[in-house]
């Protein structure tokens, strides 16, 4: 079962927490059901989120070592990545044989942290000694396409062969330098060796749970490993799952990368959903998300309405989940399950923040009795055999809703780089802002007659797609005015944070 969720809030619309409920009421009613999740990443736990283990009587344990640095996943994969990144500007600094333009040099660095500073820099400064000046960046780790390879990979054979074709670079006569060509591959794999193994925890009240790969939804394509999804699967008779952000995101490539590439399905699709992200689509204020306002929710429903179309699209099987929140009234609850009765769409309430498992058990029952009657295998949205331009007018059309595809002449000189190398034949990994269904953040609800602008395409060989960057959204995020890191500290050896003031005020007074 895939969890995926309408349009969300910064906060988050509690599609983990719901992941992880869901799970527990299988187990409440007797069936043998494990979890596949992604893990934490650095920069949302010290950012905006504050962490990824789900909440209240629906968490995976032991949250704080999984919110940090847990088995060292993520620095095994920085590490792996990063040194491809030195292993080339050293190849450059020796002399260059392989002829490296380093003005055409597309590995930048990462690091799991949201840093803006590091968006754009120059390295090599400082004389002969101190390498060849060039333009770089950093990506945040989760958009690594080290990340990407090691969570689409089926083994260590595929991994090693998806590390060998990854691009660096591309040499004065535009021909591509590879992994492969600067010997890197092998140390990469030693590096990777115990991180491509999945992870494995529980629920608070014992339900497995395997936790692997945190490739982001809106910069990369969102979902847990495949080898912790088949391992899932191999081990009991439900997995529940999920994509990042909302369905015309992480759920979108779910299905077009993740699907296709390792021949997986869903046998039914949770959309959650939440009075309080309806309401922000309906037009009220950020400031107003808690007052009752059952007007509001009713003007959100197109949101709810375009990814329930989403997921019709695909041949998929959609059960709206509402999320309850302790603000939520009666009466704003009833605003959504009138409008799925009315539209035939199976509703359940989730309150498993409050209730854990027996929280969850509605929402169970519904899923099985609809997953049962699944029959059809899910529908991608493109031929891979199709240009780049018609699969991503495709996405635009049928994920978004978009009018119009345009791109930029950087975009079309990129499209016409990865079309002359051969790739033009893989999936799209599409990079946009999760606050919209469009590429404008601003526009939120259900945008109409509305444009996209491909602004750039990236080639991501090694994991096996192309990314086409839409609007502004960047590959490095950054931390909002108040970052959770604020609110965190270690007394007495436990890690503490206060959601509503600085961490200092839990300590004790001197």
């Amino acid at each position: 079962m895939l969890v995926s969720a309408i349009t969300p809030t910064d906060a988050g619309e509690g599609k983990t927490t719901t992941s992880i409920g869901l799970a527990q009421g299988f187990a409440r009613l007797g069936q043998r059901v494990c979890l596949a999740l992604r893990e934490p990443s650095l920069g949302p736990t010290f950012g905006q989120k504050g962490g990824a283990t789900g909440g209240g009587l629906a968490r995976v344990v032991p949250e704080s070592d999984i919110n940090l640095h847990f088995t060292g996943d993520f620095h095994a994969i920085g590490s792996a990545h990063n040194l491809l990144a030195a292993m080339l500007d050293n190849h450059i600094h020796h002399g260059n044989p392989l002829g490296i333009d380093p003005r055409r040099v597309t590995w930048r660095r990462v690091i799991d942290m949201n840093d803006r500073a590091l968006r754009h820099v120059v390295i090599g400064l400082g004389g002969v000694l101190e390498g060849v000046p060039r333009e770089t960046g950093f990506d945040i780790t989760p958009a690594s396409e080290v990340m990407a390879a090691l969570c689409l990979a089926e083994g260590y054979d595929d991994l090693r062969r998806r590390l060998t074709r990854i691009v660096v670079a591309l040499t004065a006569e535009r021909a591509p330098v590879t992994a492969e060509d600067l010997h890197a591959v092998g140390a990469m794999m030693v590096l990777l060796k115990d991180a491509m193994l999945p992870n494995l925890v529980q629920t608070c009240d014992g339900v497995p749970a395997l936790v692997h790969g945190g490739p982001f939804a809106n910069i990369a394509h969102g979902c847990n490993s495949v080898v912790a999804t088949k391992l899932a699967l191999a081990h009991a008779d439900w997995v529940v799952t999920e994509a990042g952000f909302g369905f015309d995101l992480g759920a979108e490539k779910f299905f077009d990368i993740k699907c296709v590439s390792a021949g997986l399905d869903a046998a039914a699709v949770v959309l959650v959903a939440t009075v309080r992200a309806l309401k922000l689509h309906g037009g009220a204020a950020k400031t107003a998300l808690t007052t009752p306002d059952p007007a509001a929710v009713e003007r959100g429903l197109g949101n709810l309405a375009k990814h329930v179309e989403n997921i019709r699209i695909f041949g998929e099987l959609p059960v709206v989940a509402l999320n309850r929140f302790s603000a939520d009234t009666d009466e704003e609850m009833a605003v959504v399950r009138a409008w799925c009765d009315r539209e035939l769409v199976p509703f359940a309430v989730s309150d498993v923040f409050a209730r854990g498992g027996e929280g969850g058990t509605s929402l169970a029952e519904m899923v099985m009795a609809h997953a049962e009657r699944r029959a059809k295998p899910f529908t991608p949205l493109y031929d891979l055999c199709e240009s780049i331009p018609v699969k991503m007018e495709k996405v635009a059309r049928a994920m978004y809703g978009a009018r119009e595809v345009n791109w930029t002449k950087e975009a079309q000189r990129a499209l016409a780089q990865v079309e002359k190398l051969g790739f033009g034949g893989l999936p799209l990994c599409i990079a946009k802002t999760q606050k919209s269904l469009s590429d404008d953040p601003q526009q939120l609800g259900r945008p109409a007659d509305f444009e996209i602008t491909v602004r750039d395409l990236l080639l991501a060989a090694g994991a096996g797609y192309v990314v086409p960057l839409l609007g502004d959204i960047m590959r490095m995020p950054g931390l909002p005015v108040s970052p959770q890191a604020e609110r965190m500290d270690l007394v007495d050896g436990v890690v503490v944070h206060t959601p509503g003031g600085p961490a200092s005020a839990t300590l004790p007074p001197a």
